[in-house]
């Protein structure tokens, strides 16, 4: 297999890092509603409605504002030069060598947990079945990262493929959700013995029951919810026409999250008392089987089955494609930029899944316990990456006011104001976290560990690029030539 570490020109079916661009527009488009409804949202809203009852909605609402004007800032990025080494080729154009290294590391300790978190949810969903309730977690975890590797090896058109079809039931479900949900609430039909409605919050505590601190330490949980979104701006790299699919595809995210995320929440607070949902169980499980429907809570387990899978097949997507960037500036070992004759980075993506049988071994230790744990500690690299994200557009809107890069057209709107105040709340939440006790406080103190594998991994590499990032004031030339404009086919190879 020849070792195709980097290619110095893009083609029209390839692009400057030697991906394929083989991903369509019904593809992006639906791995950016894919990426923004995840596990967090099926899983893990439960054990936070448990926590802190139907202000999760609010929490919801408030994070979606911040996490949008994020990716909207990606959105300019993006639109700026595509690539699929994404915010780690952009810090490093606008913020340096050092700033690049933290970024790719803490997104692959982001994509390290968030998988481990991934097949841990799909081993919960499994135990759901009485007839596998049996069977160790530590199995279901290692069959759903067999056949992931296997789908992200085979290249990105498949990869394309299946996450369209899994963020296709995905939404499905969730409108299936809401349309029974709503009408079985507009005509006051009983829900296991219980009025729906307003009710159900004003008798039960109302919209903090247990105060406000404990609803501002959840945050960390409901930003993992949102991790994921970011995605779009690394698939943009191996899309075909990012200048068109691009801008509508973020645009849209906005009433993805006030739908699927708060109108969900909302909903499922109506509809049964918010002390029903539990942690560990798929809130929509809950709901359908107090229904008392037979097998409902079956097919929507197998949809919340769905919704893990495709977290992972995410993850292991983009974090492939983050440590080859990392690799690419000497920021990891350069065996992490073998190309496969897929055109995927299959050194990569096979190091990531090392890392995931980590979790796989964990499942095995830690069965009740790993999903909170490993969840705390990937929103700290969820916080950083969209920081990094952050600062390289608010280099670039520096670059484009001082007339060295010409406007992307596809502005951040507000910034910088908007761009500092996201940050600022970024960061806030990890103060939060701290009064999270255990998991969040255990989670903040493990920031200095952190620190320290950085700085030893700092000094382990040469940190000279393998695929240097192009200069600022070719910019426009350089995403033409990415692009291909002129003569890309029509469909992929």
């Amino acid at each position: 297999m020849p070792d195709k570490t980097s290619t110095p020109h893009a083609t029209p079916s390839h692009t400057s890092e030697g991906y394929h661009r083989a991903l369509n527009k019904r593809q992006i488009q639906m791995i950016s509603i894919g990426g923004a409804i995840g596990t967090g949202l099926f899983l893990g809203a439960g054990g936070r409605l448990q926590a802190v009852g139907p202000s999760l909605a609010l929490i919801y609402l408030v994070c979606g504002i911040f996490c949008f004007l994020m990716l909207r800032a990606l959105g300019e990025l993006v639109m700026y030069r595509p690539t699929s080494g994404s915010f780690v080729s952009y810090t490093l154009e606008f913020l340096g060598p050092k700033a690049s290294y933290i970024a790719g590391a803490m997104s692959f300790f982001n994509w390290a947990m968030t998988g481990i978190v991934d097949i841990t949810a799909v081993a919960l969903y499994m135990h759901f079945w009485g007839t596998f309730a049996h069977m160790p977690q530590w199995v279901f975890a290692m069959l759903a990262l067999l056949l992931i590797t296997g789908m992200n090896l085979i290249g990105v058109k498949w990869f394309g493929e299946m996450e369209f079809w899994f963020s296709l039931i995905k939404i499905v479900a969730l409108v299936l959700f809401l349309v029974i949900g709503s009408a079985i609430l507009g005509l006051r039909v009983p829900v296991d013995h219980h009025t729906t409605g307003l009710n159900l919050i004003t008798q039960h505590g109302g919209w903090f029951p247990h105060g406000i601190l404990p609803a501002l330490a959840l945050t960390q949980g409901v930003i993992f919810a949102y991790s994921g979104i970011e995605m779009i701006g690394t698939a943009a790299g191996e899309c075909q026409d990012v200048r068109t699919v691009l801008p509508t595809a973020i645009n849209n995210v906005m009433w993805r999250i006030a739908i699927f995320y708060v109108g969900t929440v909302t909903l499922l607070v109506l509809l049964l008392p918010w002390s029903a949902y539990q942690a560990g169980t798929s809130p929509f499980v809950t709901f359908f089987s107090h229904l008392g429907i037979s097998g409902v809570d079956t097919i929507m387990n197998i949809v919340v089955l769905t919704a893990a899978l495709s977290s992972l097949n995410s993850g292991l997507y983009s974090t492939g494609r983050v440590l080859r960037a990392l690799a690419l500036n000497g920021s990891a070992p350069r065996y992490l930029t073998h190309m496969s004759k897929q055109s995927v980075p299959s050194a990569a993506i096979l190091t990531t899944v090392g890392i995931y049988l980590v979790g796989v071994f964990l499942n095995y230790l830690l069965p009740s316990q790993i999903f909170e744990i490993v969840l705390n500690l990937a929103s700290l690299g969820i916080i950083s990456t969209w920081c990094f994200i952050l600062l390289s557009q608010i280099k670039l809107r520096q670059a484009i006011n001082a007339g060295r890069i010409a406007p992307t057209g596809f502005a951040m709107p507000g910034a910088p104001f908007t761009s500092w105040a996201t940050i600022l709340f970024f960061c806030s939440i990890i103060v939060l976290m701290a009064f999270d006790y255990p998991t969040g406080s255990f989670s903040v103190a493990c920031i200095p560990i952190l620190a320290i594998i950085l700085f030893v991994g700092w000094k382990t590499f040469s940190h000279k690029p393998i695929h240097p990032v192009p200069p600022t004031q070719s910019s426009i030339t350089l995403t033409d030539d990415l692009l291909g404009t002129s003569d890309i086919p029509s469909k992929p190879d």
